[in-house]
């Protein structure tokens, strides 16, 4: 995003402070996150500290500071959604996608995210799409839903997968390694 663009959006809240959040929110869905250096840029002409900025960047949620994917897999975690299966719908996808979630696929194509409630749980357990519902799913039907999407960007997945599988592999076993090591009493100084 250049430095044109962002002054039409900060133009287009009349560069007012109070419309931080909305500029941001613009910012965030012409980019799929918040880039460091136009939130620099915005800090200098909204004249607020840059501090101000990445504590509400990071106080809200629905904020990124890395980059998404095009499509965002939302996987409600709520009591009815859980009750119903909603960690092995978790699970599926993480294993399809090769991320966790919080994660975003090397292709940058998928994020994966849980919420807490989406109020939908007359249909759990949900899975939403780029703002699309899925209810009563189950981790069969994970697969063909996630291709739908994969055919929607035209993108080939397999090779960013497998790769995706690889580090998380690599980091399990690092972490494994690390576990291994011998734990030690704790001298404590006075």
């Amino acid at each position: 995003m250049n430095n044109k663009e962002v002054n039409l959006i900060l133009n287009k809240y009349k560069r007012d402070q109070s419309s931080i959040i909305a500029i941001l929110q613009d910012i965030q869905e012409h980019e799929r996150y918040l880039p460091r250096e136009v939130l620099e840029y915005v800090a200098q002409r909204l004249d607020i500290p840059l501090s101000k900025i990445y504590y509400l960047t990071t106080f809200y949620r629905a904020f990124s500071l890395e980059p998404r994917g095009t499509h965002i897999i939302n996987v409600c975690l709520g009591t009815a959604c859980h009750v119903r299966g909603a960690a092995r719908l978790l699970d599926r996808l993480e294993s399809d996608l090769g991320i966790s979630a919080g994660g975003t696929t090397a292709d940058l194509t998928f994020s994966l995210e849980t919420v807490n409630c989406l109020g939908a749980c007359a249909l759990g357990p949900v899975v939403v799409i780029d703002g699309e519902y899925f209810g009563q799913m189950t981790p069969e039907q994970v697969d063909t839903l996630l291709q739908k999407y994969r055919k929607k960007t035209g993108k080939k997945m397999r090779s960013a997968i497998k790769s995706a599988k690889a580090r998380k592999a690599q980091k399990v076993s690092a972490v494994k390694g690390a576990k291994k090591v011998k734990k030690g009493k704790k001298k404590r100084g006075r």
